[in-house]
């Protein structure tokens, strides 16, 4: 589990723009305790006015002690084509603040594809519309992976929400979609508080040999990193592996979200624990205990980024940090994920 989805309710979701829903949603999220990123949905309307109707949802992320790269912000709704540019900036707006953005409801919605390209989200989420249909209609499921090749293309992750059946997820792994959320993954009645839930997993398709030469890219294997900046104290990355024992690193990145440390989580609550740790490192920089990042482009196939693991032999199992075009954080790879899939393929090799 990466993120937990606060559901806005049905009714605010509308033409006017309101965002009163996703709102509320944060904050219910917040009386749960939900450490994970959040998911949230925003209607296109009110990314088209502007950040006067998006300054709720701005400060009920103060109010919450919410970073903005820990929300993932779904626009839905239609686009009018008089509305394009207004959308464009607000979802730059967005960015610049540090939201991931993505776009929902494709596949049924009416989002012009020249305009997710000039957009750039972070993911592009399929309609539940769709989704219900897959795999049963051939044209629904034509639509759904012709969604997530470009989707692929573009260097942006794809989530299918509403999985029932694990037909459906057999086919979602086929299409190459890695993110997906629906009552086969978790009640829905679940809360955060309940706990962790059981996810099963779908007989992998027999790859074919022209997609196991170097694998695939690493995007396909990412992870949300933990993120902090770069004069962030050894008390507060301490804080933040706290909230989470999955989490292997923190990444400690700068003004552009460029990664320039990586703190793995055993040495440094090991230098912490140590004689004196505490009192030697806690108020100071975080970057004292931190390696240099282990850095590949979103683009490397699995095979390049396991040859950059095996460069050093005291870090093999660091986590890999991947980068967009520019350089900056798009999340982290584990080690051991890809080690899993080159094992996977090695009998379709022989």
């Amino acid at each position: 589990m990466i993120a937990v989805e606060a559901a806005a309710e049905a009714a605010s979701i509308g033409i006017t723009g309101d965002v009163s829903g996703t709102v509320a949603a944060a904050y219910a999220a917040a009386r749960e305790e939900a450490l994970l990123p959040l998911l949230l949905t925003v209607p296109s309307d009110a990314v088209v006015q502007g950040s006067g109707a998006l300054a709720p949802l701005h400060e009920a992320m103060r109010a919450t002690s919410r970073r903005p790269r820990e929300v993932i912000l779904v626009i839905t709704g239609d686009v009018a084509a008089r509305d394009r540019r207004a959308l464009l900036t607000g979802i730059d707006g967005l960015r610049t603040i540090g939201y991931l953005v993505a776009v929902g409801g494709l596949g049924t919605s009416h989002v012009p594809l020249d305009l997710i390209a000039d957009a750039a989200p972070y993911a592009l989420v399929l309609s539940p519309e769709l989704m219900e249909r897959v795999p049963r209609d051939a044209r629904r499921n034509a639509v759904g992976e012709a969604v997530a090749h470009m989707a692929k293309s573009l260097g942006v992750h794809v989530l299918a929400p509403q999985v029932r059946d694990e037909a459906q997820l057999t086919t979602l792994r086929g299409w190459g979609v890695r993110l997906a959320q629906g009552p086969l993954l978790a009640p829905l009645d679940w809360r955060p508080s309940h706990g962790r839930v059981h996810v099963p997993l779908p007989v992998p398709a027999e790859p074919q040999p022209s997609m196991i030469d170097l694998g695939p890219r690493v995007q396909e294997f990412l992870m949300p990193a933990v993120t902090l900046g770069m004069h962030a104290t050894a008390e507060e990355v301490v804080e933040a592996l706290g909230t989470e024992p999955s989490i292997t690193s923190v990444i400690l990145v700068d003004e552009y979200q460029r990664p320039r440390g990586s703190v793995e989580r055993s040495r440094f609550l090991l230098s912490i624990a140590g004689p004196y740790g505490h009192a030697l490192h806690a108020k100071k920089p975080a970057h004292r205990l931190a390696d240099p990042p282990r850095v590949v482009p979103k683009t490397t196939p699995v095979i390049a980024a396991m040859q950059v693991a095996g460069k050093d032999s005291a870090r093999v199992y660091d986590d890999l940090v991947v980068v967009d075009e520019v350089g900056r954080c798009m999340g982290v790879v584990h080690v051991g994920d890809l080690i899993r899939h080159v094992a996977d393929l090695q009998p379709a090799q022989r």
